[in-house]
């Protein structure tokens, strides 16, 4: 039987943002929403949803005069991305 991909990560744009999170010690908004392409109302659910999961913590701050929120992945949300790629690799070998 084939595992049961995580719904929270399953979302496109939930996925791509902790995808980048994986592989960056941190993120800002603007660098996220320019990678996804997404509009700054979605990506700011998307985050919110990863972070209420526990997936990535979330700070906002300023730089200067400029609001910043940074978004840093969570060992809880590696270990879930993990999961998630092994999941979809025995979904991909599953065929053959």
């Amino acid at each position: 039987m084939l595992p049961k991909l995580d719904p929270l990560l399953h979302s496109e744009l939930r996925l791509a943002v902790i995808s980048i999170l994986a592989g960056v010690e941190e993120a800002d908004f603007t660098y996220l929403k320019t990678q996804t392409g997404a509009t700054s109302g979605n990506l700011s659910v998307q985050i919110d949803k990863l972070a209420a999961a526990g997936y990535i913590t979330v700070e906002k701050g300023f730089k200067g005069k400029m609001p910043r929120t940074t978004c840093r992945i969570t060992p809880q949300g590696q270990e879930a991305f993990a999961e998630y790629v092994k999941a979809l690799k025995e979904y991909l070998s599953a065929g053959k």
